[in-house]
């Protein structure tokens, strides 16, 4: 196996996960763990496979192929040690992310996040866990808006046991369901989307009773 062919299986894990158990055993859990860290932790690689990977890792759990405590304590381990190198990262860098012009950052991502966390501060670390590259720039966006680390660990370590428990779980009850596994990004969507509508609805009615009142 060369190397390209090699970063093909990673970055469709979710599809290969067959095969690399098979060819690489135990160590699996070790490959999963790297994906998970690095597409939470570095903002470069936002293109790495987050919510199909836990729902397909679930899925194999249910057929004894993988452990499922294993795999959601390593993996709630990759997503906070991810989240927090990635905060750090964007504490170093600061404000400069916005009027210096770096070539390994998507501009747009990073408006676009900031954007999001702007209406709904903290809970954007929680909600974020379950929208690709929203993900993985929340983090960044914290630490470069210096969110308090205390504050920012309380929100990273909760967002990282419901996005990991609830995915793996998920897989591993429901994964080998083709319409569930083939739809799941919608699927994903639709729920955030559940959560994120009614917040921005109350948010709408607090800005209409201080224009009212005003």
């Amino acid at each position: 196996m060369d190397f390209m062919q090699f970063v093909d299986i990673i970055l469709h894990v979710d599809k290969s996960l067959g095969f690399l158990i098979k060819e690489y055993g135990s160590l699996i859990y070790i490959v999963l763990f790297l994906i998970v860290f690095c597409e939470t932790g570095l903002v470069v690689l936002p293109f790495l496979p987050g919510d199909t990977l836990l729902f397909i890792g679930g899925a194999f759990c249910a057929s004894g192929e993988m452990n499922i405590w294993a795999l959601m304590g390593l993996l709630i381990i990759a997503a906070t040690t991810g989240n927090t190198l990635n905060y750090w990262i964007g504490s170093l860098i600061g404000h400069k992310v916005y009027t210096h012009d770096y070539r390994w950052l998507d501009k747009k991502a990073l408006q676009k996040t900031h954007a999001f966390y702007e209406h709904h501060g903290g809970k954007t670390i929680i909600l974020s866990r379950f929208v690709p590259i929203v993900r993985t720039f929340a983090p960044f966006v914290a630490g470069v808006s210096e969110m308090t680390f205390s504050k920012f660990q309380f929100f990273n370590i909760t967002g990282a046991l419901i996005w990991v428990v609830g995915l793996v779980s998920a897989g591993y009850f429901f994964g080998n369901i083709p319409v569930i596994r083939d739809h799941l990004s919608t699927i994903v969507l639709i729920g955030v989307g559940a959560a994120v509508v009614p917040v921005a609805l109350g948010g709408l009615w607090k800005f209409y009773k201080k224009m009212r009142s005003a």
